[in-house]
């Protein structure tokens, strides 16, 4: 349950924000229902996400999985809920979603860049941070400098989130649910 109320005074810069999410998503966004109780961060937080759209260094898929990676070590069921849904519309591979949490034991489902990547977001988001000089050094080679600012800044970009969403009690709301991720058995 949320610890914030998710029925924020109704400005006009919520009812914009409220149209835009349900025309893009579907629904309101929680973390956009939490953030409107404070129109300096959702403006903040608008501009953030509006840069970050516009990021195209880094291979998409890969970004999508440092962000997925990011949001099951934190524990953010709402981050692993919509990245799900974010997955699905880049084209991820359901094989590769579910395989996600636990990536070290399906090493055959990624490609070697892909692990990298996995292996990379999760020590960014280790409290304190496990970066290696070895796995950047790999991935500089890998992806080049341009893609690798923007992989650790998008691993950061999703620790906020993920730890902002945990932290205001955000869980799931349903977009996996939305998407054609079959479930595992």
């Amino acid at each position: 349950m949320a610890r914030i109320s998710l029925d924020p005074p109704r400005t006009l810069l919520y009812r914009i924000g409220e149209w835009y999410s349900r025309r893009t998503y579907g629904a309101v966004l929680d973390p956009v229902r939490a953030m409107a109780h404070h129109r300096r961060v959702t403006l903040a937080d608008i501009r953030l996400e509006l840069s970050l759209a516009r990021w195209n260094k880094l291979d998409p898929q890969l970004k999508i999985l440092a962000v997925m990676a990011s949001s099951h070590l934190i524990g953010c069921s709402w981050c692993t809920d919509f990245g799900y849904w974010e997955a699905r519309n880049e084209g991820l591979p359901s094989a590769k979603l579910h395989a996600v949490p636990s990536w070290r034991e399906h090493p055959e489902v990624f490609t070697e860049a892909e692990r990298d990547v996995l292996e990379y977001a999760e020590a960014m988001s280790a409290t304190p941070p496990a970066v290696t000089d070895e796995l950047a050094a790999r991935l500089l080679e890998r992806l080049g400098e341009p893609a690798f600012v923007e992989l650790t800044a998008m691993v950061a970009v999703e620790n906020l989130r993920s730890r902002m969403n945990s932290a205001f009690g955000l869980t799931g709301q349903g977009f996996a649910d939305r998407c054609t991720v079959p479930s595992r058995t």
